[in-house]
């Protein structure tokens, strides 16, 4: 007699199960919660671990998207997806978010850092590259007000902002080849109101990060 074999778990008793732990999440199920970890936490944290590169803040969203679905079930339409791909959705878009949240704080840090050089007392900077750097951002601040709206916003968001041209298009809802082309007239213009020397030492140290960042 030849050994008996599990047959294989079919793609419609998955989705099935998930229907009914919805239904069970829906209904007011408290158990279902457990289940419903038990059941996605490996791919959902795997998806999120890929966004992150982060075990914690992966968890961090976990149990966000549990906790949401718990409180929202009725979010789910069995008519846009099966629940699979929806959770996994929504890990995905929680992760992203996560993301953003990490790098604006970083951005803030980086300012206030650099913030506190900038309000060292004078006995600790040189007295004469204080004065040329208040001369010089005076200069670019009048220089730039004096440019077309599009092309000085694109400019004070690269300079003050710190964003690359990519972020800049992302920022405005800008093509990106529209905003390189406003950058380097920008440029062009600041260059002949301010001089070469003005712009290669303040502006254009800032303004050539941008680019870099915003061609990869």
């Amino acid at each position: 007699m030849g050994l008996v074999t599990r047959p294989a778990r079919r793609p419609e008793d998955s989705s099935a199960g998930d229907l009914e732990l919805i239904r069970r999440l829906q209904a007011g199920d408290r158990t279902a919660v457990e289940d419903l970890y038990d059941r996605f936490r490996r791919p959902a944290f795997a998806l999120a671990r890929r966004v992150l590169a982060d075990d914690t803040l992966a968890e961090d969203v976990l149990q966000d998207v549990f906790l949401t679905v718990w409180k929202s079930p009725h979010a789910f339409d069995t008519a846009r997806g099966s629940f699979a791909s929806w959770l996994l959705a929504m890990v995905h878009h929680k992760a992203v978010d996560a993301v953003r949240r990490e790098e604006s704080h970083r951005r803030r840090q980086t300012r206030v850092e650099d913030d506190l050089r900038l309000t060292e007392p004078v006995s600790h900077r040189d007295v004469e590259d204080e004065a040329w750097d208040r001369v010089v951002s005076e200069r670019v601040r009048s220089a730039l007000q004096a440019l077309p709206a599009p092309q000085r916003e694109a400019l004070t968001l690269a300079y003050y902002g710190g964003y690359t041209q990519r972020e800049v298009a992302a920022l405005t809802g800008t093509p990106l080849g529209t905003v390189k082309t406003r950058m380097l007239a920008g440029m062009r213009r600041l260059k002949e109101n301010l001089g070469g020397v003005v712009v290669g030492s303040a502006l254009g140290s800032a303004l050539g990060t941008a680019v870099e960042g915003g061609t990869r």
